[in-house]
C-alpha cells in the first residue's frame, strides 16, 4: 500500500517546482522519487552551515580565517549527518577534487566578508522555519537564512546564494521567494519587513527589495491560484511535463514523457469518473509552455497561466543554486 499522501503545504522550493514542471512537483512531493546529491548544492548547504555557525563567536573574533577554518568541521557534520554525501568523491581516491570543492566553499565563505561586515550584525534569528495558514486554509512554509531586526524594529529578511545573480529577465524567481517569506512574516507578526536582501556569493553582489502591503497580497493571490492548481492535478493526476533548458538537469529524465519515459503508477485515487488523459503529448505541451497544469475548460480551469510571471523561478535550481 502506497504511503504518499496529498500535499498540504507550500515551500518557495516546491513553489517553484511546480512553476517550472507540474511534473517535477509530482516526483518531489508525491512519488518522492529519490534524487542524486550535486557537488554545487551541497557546497551550498555546507557554505549556508559555516555562516550560521560564525554567528556563534564574538562579534570580533567573525573574521574571515576563522570563517576558513570552519569549513572543514562543517563538512565532517554534514556527512556524519548525511552519509550518502560520500558518494560525490568516491571516485577521488587521491582527494583531488575533494580538496578543489572544499577550496571553492572556502572561497565563497571569504566573498562574503566583501560584502557584509559580521562583526556589526547580530542577528535575532538564523535558519529560522517559520509556518504560517492563511484564511483560505493554505499553510506556508519555509526556512529564512537570516533575520536582522534594527533597533527602531524594522525587519530585514537576508537569503544567502552560492550562485550568481540572475539576469534582471531571471530576477523575478529570486524576489518571489523572498516576497514569500516576507508574507508569511508578515501574517505571523502583523510586520511587513522593511528590506529583503539576496546575498550572491558567486558573482560579490547583494540585491535589495523593499516591499510594501500590495506585494504581499499579490503574492498571496499568486500562492492562492497556484495552490489551486496544485489541487486540481492532485485531484486528477494531470500533471503535465513542462520542456525548459533546465530539463537537462533533471534527475527524472528516466520517468518523463518527453524523453520517452513512463511516470510511475499514480500512487493517490483519482475519481472513476475522470475521462481526460493523465498527460498531454509533447506536442501540447510544446504549444502551450507558459502553463503549468491546464485541466478541462470550464469552471476549474487551472489557474496556473496566473504565475506565469513567476515561472522564471527555476533559474535559481540551476546546478549552482543554494
Amino acid at each position: 500500500m502506497s504511503t504518499s499522501q496529498p500535499p498540504t503545504s507550500l515551500s518557495p522550493s516546491r513553489a517553484s517546482d511546480f512553476m517550472q514542471c507540474p511534473l517535477l512537483y509530482r516526483f518531489r512531493v508525491i512519488d518522492k522519487l529519490p534524487e542524486k546529491p550535486s557537488e554545487a548544492a551541497t557546497r551550498g548547504t555546507l557554505v549556508h552551515a559555516v555562516l550560521e555557525r560564525l554567528f556563534d563567536v564574538p562579534p570580533g573574533e567573525r573574521t574571515a580565517p576563522r570563517a576558513r577554518g570552519l569549513v572543514p568541521g562543517q563538512w565532517e557534520r554534514l556527512l556524519a549527518s548525511r552519509p550518502e554525501l560520500a558518494g560525490l568523491f568516491a571516485e577521488d581516491p587521491g582527494g583531488e577534487r575533494l580538496t578543489r570543492w572544499l577550496g571553492e566553499a572556502e572561497r565563497l565563505v571569504e566573498r562574503w566578508f566583501s560584502l557584509e561586515d559580521p562583526t556589526r550584525l547580530e542577528p535575532v534569528e538564523r535558519e529560522l522555519f517559520v509556518e504560517t495558514e492563511l484564511e483560505s486554509g493554505l499553510r506556508l512554509r519555509g526556512v529564512i537564512d537570516r533575520v536582522d531586526v534594527a533597533p527602531t524594529g524594522e525587519v530585514r529578511i537576508v537569503d544567502y546564494k552560492t550562485g550568481k545573480a540572475p539576469r534582471p529577465e531571471y530576477a523575478e524567481g529570486a524576489r518571489f521567494q523572498m516576497t514569500f517569506y516576507a508574507l508569511v512574516v508578515w501574517r505571523l507578526k502583523g510586520v511587513v519587513p522593511r528590506r529583503l536582501q539576496l546575498v550572491y556569493l558567486g558573482s560579490g553582489e547583494v540585491v535589495t527589495y523593499d516591499p510594501v502591503e500590495a506585494d504581499l497580497k499579490r503574492v498571496e493571490r499568486k500562492l492562492l491560484a497556484l495552490w489551486e492548481a496544485i489541487s486540481h492535478a492532485t485531484r486528477t493526476g494531470d500533471w503535465r511535463p513542462r520542456p525548459t533548458k533546465l530539463c537537462g538537469w533533471c534527475d527524472h529524465q528516466a520517468f518523463c514523457p518527453e524523453f520517452g519515459g513512463t511516470p510511475p503508477v499514480y500512487p493517490l485515487t483519482v475519481p472513476a469518473q475522470r475521462a481526460e488523459p493523465a498527460f498531454s503529448s509533447p506536442s501540447d505541451s510544446a504549444r502551450a509552455p507558459g502553463t503549468a497544469a491546464e485541466p478541462s475548460p470550464g469552471p476549474a480551469r487551472s489557474p496556473a497561466s496566473a504565475s506565469a510571471s513567476a515561472s522564471d523561478a527555476p533559474a535559481e535550481v540551476a546546478p549552482e543554486g543554494a
